[in-house]
């Protein structure tokens, strides 16, 4: 899953990791190439005292030297970019992929996690491509290299090489096998503090108006814990391995030290042979510790890559058809036809057989308690979900068989929420129109009764708007949010509940300002007020995913029970 995932994503950058690979060949050559050069000069010059034999050495080593550290510069600086290019196109991937996810995908990942995934998991894989081109390259030529330079310079201590490697192999292997469960335990443990964090942040008004301060102190430091706890667990592996490492590059030095001083004092070898065969089994086991520390990452990165590519692997549901159709006439007509809609593993739908017609210049109004189905009425018509049984239809034509873009163009959504982007005010009803003027900008917050407190503030439209829109009230959002659908004009308008945080002056003020502005479109309102929804030309009632009754308000004080109530709980029924 690793190396599938390695394998699509560094393609563009081959030439460069070919770049890489060669200067990283150079590098290692010239630096397994430098023990000679130093044997020479302590056998051919400094035991004959032959100075110029030592000069002319000593220029060939310094020209290796720098050959050696300008390939080392090249090839970590083409690697860095390697690896970074890698981790923003990951990043890139991972976040226009999950833009496509439909609601109930989003969900089921949860946002701390696709966070995680699109920040830190990218990370470890990038940071695996940059080790990779610098020490992977390397591990394997300064091994088998060195093995070969230490046999030409002297056969008879080739056997501590067929006992030390092995050795510091499978003892690192042993460590390596233990890190993977660690790390996989410890990315999910992100997860978890990300998203306790975000919970405490976006709710820090309901925990300090709950005095709840001990109890969300005490499940962070839960949650905390854990992934401190599983983070010094992998720290522990971790730390065995320098001192293993270490134990067996030490022993072997001694044993090297020892017999080949042996074969000195036997007359079989010279001392400068001794001093290159010492480097060239430094360089090998440093090779072996290389590829150690890589296979340290790898566990780490190969769970990273499991949840990457948990998320690239799952398909959105909702997607464009392969050869959309179009309305004859845009008109804004939206027909539900049996729609029943229910998620997944859940036991009964949602909504079960919607039959109604939300007709162009017209208002068609939503009712109907609490968890009685509304907001995913509206969410099937632009394809937040879609359907399980039925069908929508826009202008006659099924939802699932129009473009997306087609589709959203015409419609203009105020959800429930009225979220707003980290910007400026101009940069969110842009949103709704990229290339609105000034003045239509200024004509939707109107139309919104948004433009008094826009236009108090001494930047205008340039007023600095804080991730969600915090820095405005509830009131001010929704009606901000209004104004971004306004602005784009559209044939639908899907109001889900947008005027709950309005007062009954503001709420009036907006409906009439808004029934001007969309007199020829189709407008659907959800809300819980009704006087929000008493002026509309056809109301539609819900209770448990159903429809038990529709008509204008007083034909539903006569005739509709569950709609009467409804009223009478707000004072508005008839006695």
């Amino acid at each position: 899953m690793l190396w599938g995932l390695l394998r699509r994503h560094t393609r563009p950058y081959r030439p460069l990791l070919a770049v890489v690979a060669g200067l990283q060949l150079v590098s290692t050559l010239a630096t397994l190439y430098l023990p000679t050069v130093n044997a020479a000069i302590i056998d051919d010059g400094v035991a004959q005292g032959n100075l110029r034999r030592i000069v002319e050495l000593g220029a060939v080593m310094l020209g290796v030297t720098a050959l050696q550290v300008a390939c080392a510069v090249g090839a970590v600086y083409f690697g860095s970019r390697a690896s970074m290019g890698v981790g923003r196109d990951l990043r890139s991937v991972i976040f226009h992929h999950v833009t496509g996810f439909s609601a109930e995908q989003t969900a089921r990942f949860g946002a701390p996690s696709l966070l995680t995934r699109t920040t830190n998991d990218v990370q470890q894989i990038q940071l695996l491509v940059q080790l990779t081109a610098t020490m992977l390259i390397t591990a394997p030529i300064m091994c088998i290299g060195g093995i070969a330079m230490a046999i030409h310079q002297d056969a008879g201590l080739s056997w501590l090489l067929l006992i030390s490697v092995p050795v510091l192999a499978l003892a690192n292997y042993w460590i390596v096998s233990h890190l993977l469960p660690v790390f996989r335990r410890l990315q999910r443990l992100i997860d978890g503090i990300n998203r306790v964090m975000r919970e405490q942040l976006t709710g820090l008004r309901v925990v300090r108006a709950f005095a709840r301060e001990p109890y969300e102190r005490t499940r962070f430091a839960a949650a905390n814990t854990a992934l401190a706890d599983a983070a010094l667990e992998a720290g522990r592996w971790q730390a065995v391995m320098l001192p293993v490492t270490t134990l067996v590059i030490n022993i072997s030095s001694v044993a090297l030290i020892w017999f080949g001083g042996q074969r000195i004092d036997a007359g079989q070898m010279q001392v400068g042979s001794l001093i290159a065969f010492l480097s060239y089994f430094m360089q090998i086991l440093v090779a072996v510790l290389m590829a150690t520390f890589i296979l340290v990452i790898i566990p780490r990165a190969s769970a990273c890559a499991e949840r990457i590519t948990e998320v690239l692997s799952t398909q959105p549901t909702i997607v464009s058809p392969a050869q959309p159709v179009a309305p004859e006439r845009v008109t804004g007509e939206v027909r539900f036809d049996g729609a029943t809609f229910s998620y997944d593993g859940a036991d009964r739908p949602v909504l079960q057989d919607i039959s109604l017609i939300a007709r162009p210049r017209a208002t068609t109004a939503i009712v109907g308690s609490t968890g009685s189905g509304k907001s995913t009425l509206l969410s099937l018509v632009c394809r937040l979900y879609d359907v399980t049984d039925g069908a929508v239809l826009v202008d006659g034509v099924d939802v699932r068989d129009m473009d997306l873009e087609t589709l959203w163009a015409e419609i203009g959504l105020v959800p429930q929420r009225g979220y707003l982007f980290a910007g400026t005010v101009a940069d969110n009803l842009r949103f709704g129109k990229s290339d609105a003027t000034d003045d239509e900008m200024w004509a939707a917050l109107r139309v919104a009764a948004a433009d008094d407190f826009v236009a108090a503030h001494p930047d205008g439209l340039d007023q600095r708007v804080a991730q969600g829109g915090m820095n405005f009230s509830g009131g001010q959002r929704q009606r901000l949010a209004i104004a971004r659908a306004v602005i784009r004009t559209p044939a639908i308008y899907l109001f889900d509940d947008a005027f709950s945080a309005l007062d009954v002056h503001t709420d009036a003020t907006v409906r009439a300002r808004l029934r001007e502005v969309s007199a020829d479109a189709t407008v659907i309102v959800v809300a819980q007020r009704i006087s929000t929804i008493a002026e509309a030309d056809h109301i539609v009632v819900v209770d448990d995913g159903r429809v038990v009754g529709s008509g204008t308000h007083d034909e539903l004080i006569a005739e509709c029970t569950a709609y009467r109530e409804f009223a009478d709980s707000q004072s508005v029924g008839t006695p």
